[in-house]
């Protein structure tokens, strides 16, 4: 797992912990009425949920970004190929050179 993913993951854990108390705190009916330890517990246990899936499961935005990635390498190895036969072919022979 590479740093992306890591950083990927952390990111979606923090946005899930953030959903989780928004909805937590919006089922009291006045700020009083909030059950904090309710809200961070059920917050806390969103995050490790949403970095244990992101682990068995993967990220697709990070799968897609490795995927974009080794295909420009691809691209560009096939470039440097191409470049590579041009100065061992040359372009034109002469007619005396056949």
């Amino acid at each position: 797992m590479t740093k992306d993913f890591w950083k990927a993951a952390l990111i979606r854990a923090i946005k899930t912990i953030c959903q989780t108390a928004i909805a937590t705190i919006g089922t009291a009916m006045v700020v009083t009425d909030v059950n904090w330890v309710y809200v961070l517990s059920a917050s806390a246990l969103s995050g490790i949920l949403s970095l244990l899936t992101s682990i068995s499961v993967g990220l697709p935005e990070v799968q897609l970004a490795d995927t974009l990635y080794a295909l420009d390498n691809e691209v560009e190895d096939e470039d440097e190929e191409d470049e590579i036969e041009e100065d061992i072919i040359p372009d034109e022979l002469e007619e005396g050179d056949m």
